[in-house]
């Protein structure tokens, strides 16, 4: 796939995971050596778990960041080992917003989630600027640190889902209320990591084709912000579905093989760059077909890539009944 300034040798990516590999510094040579493999055995690109631009922006105290220079000095290795594989590797850059598991969490309104013990904060406007600053510094990070690239997490209601959304944005300010104002976020952060990185950088942003949600946003919502955000600078448009706290499950057994493809199909004859298909694709036929059929430039496999390395050698060999097929337990990953 040629994205103008660099290629990617095929159209398989190892999307995004947590590997408990990812929050200590003594653990890095384990994470790049886990990657290297991935790389060694023909994947075209690997996105990082999440990694917090700021300390707000945390999982929780101490977990993955990437707002210090020692950050990125860490991740050299990691880079080198995939490169040294042939691969391409992305910096995902996630803040958790709401979501976060200690008391500096903050958001769009003061309203606590579900699945997280903490309310947030109510950022004020100088407050929104300086997460959106912490974005455009994390990717100037990574460029340092030799990643490829970086995604910018918009999906799985975490804190940019939680601006874009009627059911966590009750802002009456220039951050909320009508969807412009509501996408106004996501589109300044892509502004400023292009302004960050350059040109010749991938920035890929993983946005919500469907959030399974009350109060979520509708089709025509996320049809605007893909225009926006391609506008705006984005390379790639990986696609994700729901929010965590969404009752439909979206990656379990459970799920049909590549449920949501259809989507990511239709919103990929609103855009002109390359759309990414995720969730429930874990055999190559799936994978082959969601290609061949038109419905995304890019297929994405986290935990099929967690289940064997070397998932796409053996495609490439021809040898597909080879693969240690990922059943989407979900447990003990």
């Amino acid at each position: 796939l040629d994205l103008g300034f660099t290629t990617l040798r095929n159209r398989a990516v190892m999307g995004s995971m947590h590997t408990g590999l990812d929050d200590s510094p003594s653990l890095i040579p384990n994470l790049a050596e886990f990657y290297a493999e991935r790389a060694r055995h023909g994947v075209a690109m690997i996105v990082t778990g999440g990694f917090a631009p700021t300390i707000e922006g945390s999982i929780y105290p101490g977990s993955s960041s990437m707002y210090l220079p020692s950050h990125a000095r860490r991740h050299r290795p990691v880079t080198q080992a995939v490169h040294d594989g042939g691969a391409k590797i992305l910096l995902q850059i996630l803040h958790t917003g709401r979501y976060a598991y200690h008391p500096l969490a903050v958001s769009a309104s003061r309203l606590k989630a579900p699945i997280s013990p903490y309310p947030p904060l109510a950022l004020n406007d100088m407050g929104v600027r300086r997460q959106i600053d912490g974005f455009a510094r994390a990717t100037e990070l990574a460029r340092e640190a030799g990643y490829d690239g970086v995604e910018i997490m918009g999906s799985e209601g975490y804190f940019i889902n939680q601006f874009l959304a009627e059911r966590t944005n009750k802002r009456t300010d220039g951050w909320g209320g009508s969807a412009a104002n509501r996408r106004r976020l996501p589109l300044e952060i892509v502004r400023k990591c292009r302004a960050a990185a350059g040109a010749d950088f991938i920035i890929q942003y993983r946005i919500s084709l469907v959030d399974l949600v009350k109060g979520g946003q509708g089709w025509e919502e996320v049809v605007d912000l893909a225009k926006a955000l391609e506008e705006a600078g984005v390379t790639i448009l990986n696609t994700g579905i729901g929010w965590h706290e969404a009752r439909v499950p979206t990656i379990v057994t459970s799920v049909p093989r590549a449920a949501f493809a259809d989507m990511t199909g239709m919103l990929r004859q609103h855009v002109s760059v390359p759309v990414m298909a995720s969730n429930r694709i874990n055999t190559p036929d799936v994978a082959e077909r969601i290609l061949a059929e038109g419905q995304a430039d890019l297929v994405s496999m986290a935990r099929p890539f967690l289940a064997d390395p070397a998932l796409a050698e053996k495609v490439a060999a021809g040898r597909p009944e080879l693969i240690n097929t990922c059943i989407a337990c979900n447990q003990a990953c």
